[in-house]
Formats: C-alpha cells, structure tokens, sequence
C-alpha cells in the first residue's frame, strides 16, 4: 500500500473537504459528549430508569441508521450539496424539539393532581428527548453518508489513515462535551446541549459552494442493484433485524395508550411485534429483487455483524461511561476521565499510518488487536476503588476502542468498490443502529437488574421502596426491576454530601449547619448502584470478546489467500 508521503500532496479543495467532513462529525461528537454528562439531569428532573435513559440515548443512535442508508443510496443522485443542507436543518430542528422536556409545575395542586401532573409531564418529556435525540442522529446519518466515501474517494490509496483522521473529530467532539459538562456542569442542560450548534455552522460555512467527487462505482455508471449485489440478502438481514427493533419499539411507545396496564401493554408490544418483522421482511424481499436474490460476500456479512457489535461497545458504552464512573467514583472524576480517555482517541487517530507500517499490522490485525485491548480495559474498568486506579483502566480501554470504527470503514472500501458508498453506508448504519437498540438499551437493562439484584440481597425492604415502578426489558431476557431514578439521584447525593462534610472536618474546616447523616437505606442503594455498575462493564467486556474471535478467523482467512490487499473496482 502507498504512503501518504508518496502520494501527490492532496489539493485544496479535498482539505478543505476533509476538515468540513471533520467539523460535521465534531458536532456529533459534541452533542453525544453533553449527552452522556445529563443523563443525570434527566434521570433525576423526570424519574427515568437506566432502560429508559439508554432508550433515549439510543435513539441518538437509531436515527442515524435511516439518515446514513437512505443517504448512501442517492447520495450520487441527489449531490453532496443537497444532503449537507438537510443535515444541517435536521441538526438545528433537533435543538428545538430536544428542549421541549419540562419538568412539571406542579404549584397549587394537591398530591394526587401534582401526582398526574408529573406523570404526565414526564411522558411528554421522554417523547420529545426520544424524537430530539432522533432526529439529532438522523442530521448525523446523513453527514456521515456523505462523509465516508467522500474521504474514501479522495484518498484510494490510504484510506485507513485518512478515515482514522476524519473520525478523529468523534472523540474530539467528546473532549469539548465533557468539558462543557465538566465547566457549565452547574447550567441548564438545555444551554450546555446548544452548544453542539456551533461546530454545526461551521462545517456549514465549510462545505459551502464546494465541488464534489464521485465513487468508483458512480464513475462507471454501476446502476443501485449492481452497487448492492456485494450485500445481497445477507448483509441485508443484519440491517433488517436491526430495522425489526426500531420499528417494535417505535410502535409499541406510539401505540400503547397513557395509563395501560400491564395486559394492554403486552397486547400492544406483540401487534407492534408482528408489523415490525412484516416490514423487515418486506424491505428484505426488496433487497432480494433488486439484487435479483444475490446471496451477498459472507465476509461483508462477517463484517456487518462485527460492526454492530462495535457499534454497542464503543458508542453503547460511550453513553453510559461517564456517568458509571462518576458513580463509582465522583462525578467531577468521571467526566474528567471521559474527556481524558476522549483526548487519547483523538490523538491515536492520526497514528493509524504509523501503526500499520511501522508495527506490519494489516488493518485486520489492527482490529484484531484492539479487541483483545478493549476486553482487557473493560474488566479492569470494572474493578476501579481510586482515580489513578481508572486512569490506567479507561487509557486501556480507550487505546483498544481507538481504531474500531473508521479501521471497519476502510476495509469495507478497500475490498468493497463496487458497493461505492452503499455498503460503507449500510455498515455505519449497523453499528449506529446496534448501539442504539442494543448496546445503550442493554446496558441500561444490565445497570437496573444488577443494580436491583444486588440492592435485593443486602435489604428486601430498600428495594422494596426504591424499586422503579416500571420493570426494564431487553430483548430475550427476563424483566427485572431497577432502581428509581430520581429516588436513587437523592440516596447518593445524602451519601455524597456527608461523606464530602466528613472530609472537609477530617481537613480541619468548620461546618455551619451539618448536613443529615443518610440512612442505611441510602446507604445500601447508593451501594447497590455501584455494584450494579461493576457488574454492567464486565458484562460489556463480552463485546469485544465476541469481535476477537470473528477478526481472527477473518485473519487467518487472509493469511489463506496470500494476505490482505485492496482491490479495485475492476477484479
């Protein structure tokens, strides 16, 4: 493979599209990075449960599936231009959807309406950061589909490298949310989430009035149904199933009426069922007659189905990160640990040239080896009792997750031209889709049932009052009950504010009005919420373990065939 240093210096214009696809990427990344420091916020102002912040935060991820697929099939149609100005109107209508969530006013009323009140105002307040979240990661799908391949077609011969650097603006824009987190942590969450707006209007500026380039595969005129032969039908099931998911919670949440019990609830959740896999199926036939009934490359669906799975290790335990171990620790120290970790991806990012040639490790080598990092990371995160102890545990981690994402990207381009920006497209989907729908989701049901679990067997009377009313579900697995939220956010801070009462005494300083020691009970939930959470990362460790084994046999699928190698549009 040639090196960059080889290579014709890249012109103006493909800079300057490079750092426009940087900036639009940097807003996602800021926006996600604010995200996972309110979660708190929102837990606590509405009374959501773990399953219920990973759902929101999941749907930060499922919009993106639709906005990165539809806009990698007409993208060459339509023009970038086109599908950079809808990003940027969904971007700027997710802000203000996103702050309609109000907590309710509940001044004047008795108990019972004040009750009905909030509940009332907290389902409005999960419909519009559900949909705010959505539509946020719709305008990120879209830029995202517009981004890969224009990157990929700008730099054929190193695509790893330059792709790494383009999603070096993710974790960069994780830096600037945590430390917007870090620094307005005392604000509104409504100001501290607006200022992802500012990136938005630059790569605005930036992508303004430029020419584009088209894919290898536009260039020779492929119609779509030869673009998606390479994904065929089995490819396509991963996104289907995925597709199958949104749909039945989107469904169920729109179907199920204020109030329902439990029976109407279960009736609603199998008719939403039913018509969620009776459309998969039916954009999976399509697929099949476009194609005509095309199988697809094994190794593409290979590749799919690591990359959901990345998608639910990286940005699934992105999301929720911050706010474990700020649990675990302090909450200041969780968000600097989130912007430190953040700081190291940005960094390593511009060294995946260095990497591969220096170190001779094929992109599959890369990924195969940072999968065994990460699973490292993770069960060392799981077991962290001080801030230098987490420092090394999450640098870990943070080296082992660095190159998942944009490493996939470029291997789909190298060894996928004729699927131009389709299958990039479709892959990137998978990943967002699954960290939505599993990764964020299933941490949170992992977070309330081991949470719940452990709460249970120190004090069955504790968790009988600090249970969630609503139990948590996911996917094939048991409901289990968790823990409150806005019960939970006031057990820790009666923790937190006596223990730091105790330090400031133990220091030497004076207190004016001591703050009331907490219970036993707000001893054993706060207590139990750790537990929980411990047992949630080694849980995710699973993950990468799972990635480990599928890179390494595509590994020695290459060493097989005389290693791995580009190809082009033409073989």
């Amino acid at each position: 493979m040639s090196t960059p240093d080889s290579l014709p210096a890249p012109s103006a214009n493909a800079k300057r599209l490079l750092w426009a696809g940087f900036f639009a990427i940097l807003a996602a990344g800021v926006g996600f990075g604010v995200r996972g420091g309110i979660f708190a916020n929102w837990g606590a102002d509405f009374g959501f449960t773990g399953a219920q912040l990973g759902a929101i935060g999941g749907a930060g991820f499922s919009g993106f599936c639709f906005g990165i697929i539809i806009t990698g099939v007409i993208v060459d149609k339509i023009g970038y231009g086109k599908m950079v100005a809808a990003a940027f109107l969904l971007h700027v209508l997710s802000a203000f959807v996103t702050f309609g969530a109000t907590p309710a006013n509940v001044t004047g009323l008795d108990a019972e309406a004040a009750k009905a009140a909030t509940t009332a105002a907290n389902a409005a307040a999960y419909n519009f950061l559900y949909w705010g979240m959505f539509i946020f990661a719709l305008g990120n799908g879209v830029l995202e589909g517009v981004a890969n391949p224009l990157i990929s077609t700008l730099f054929p011969q190193n695509r790893t490298h330059y792709l790494n650097i383009l999603h070096a603006s993710w974790p960069a824009g994780m830096v600037i949310g945590g430390l917007i987190g870090w620094t307005l942590g005392d604000m509104s969450w409504k100001i501290q989430l607006s200022l992802y707006l500012i990136p938005t209007v630059i790569y605005g500026a930036l992508f303004l009035k430029q020419k584009f380039p088209q894919s290898a595969a536009a260039e020779k005129g492929l119609p779509v149904g030869d673009m998606f032969k390479d994904i065929g039908l089995l490819g396509s099931a991963v996104a289907c199933y995925l597709l199958v998911l949104f749909f039945s919670g989107m469904f169920t949440n729109l179907l199920t009426p204020a109030g329902a019990t439990v029976e109407q609830a279960a009736s609603v959740a199998s008719t939403a069922g039913y018509i969620s896999w009776g459309i998969g199926f039916a954009l999976l036939i399509a697929v099949g007659v476009l194609t005509k009934f095309s199988i697809g490359s094994v190794f593409l669906f290979f590749l799919f189905i690591a990359h959901a799975l990345v998608g639910s290790v990286e940005l699934g335990t992105d999301g929720w990160i911050q706010n474990i171990t700020g649990n675990i620790l302090t909450p200041d120290q969780g968000k600097l640990l989130f912007v430190f970790t953040s700081a190291v991806m940005f960094s390593l990012r511009f060294c995946a040239h260095f990497i591969e040639s220096k170190l001779k490790l094929s992109p599959i080598g890369l990924l195969l080896v940072c999968s065994v990092i990460a699973v490292i990371g993770l069960n060392l995160a799981s077991g962290i009792e001080t801030f230098a102890g987490a420092l090394v545990a999450l640098t870990v981690y943070a080296v082992g997750k660095t190159f998942f994402w944009p490493t996939m990207l470029a291997v789909v381009g190298d060894r996928f031209p004729r699927s131009g920006a389709i299958a990039m497209s479709i892959m990137g989907g998978v990943g967002m889709m699954s960290a939505g729908l599993i990764g964020g989701p299933g941490l949170g049901y992992a977070k309330d049932r081991f949470s719940g679990e452990a709460l249970q067997t120190v004090s069955a009377d504790a968790f009988t009052a600090y249970a969630a009313e609503k139990p948590s579900s996911f996917l094939i697995f048991a409901d289990a009950k968790g823990i409150d939220g806005t019960k939970l956010a006031a057990a820790q801070k009666a923790v937190g504010d006596y223990a730091a009462e105790q330090k400031k005494i133990a220091a030497g300083g004076k207190v004016e009005v001591p703050v009331a020691a907490p219970t036993e009970e707000q001893k054993a939930v706060a207590a139990a919420s750790i537990a929980g959470d411990r047992k949630t990362l080694v849980a995710d460790s699973f993950i990468p373990a799972g990635m480990a084994l599928i890179y390494l046999l595509m590994f020695l699928y290459f060493k097989t065939i005389g290693g791995y190698k580009p190809v082009r549009i033409e073989d």
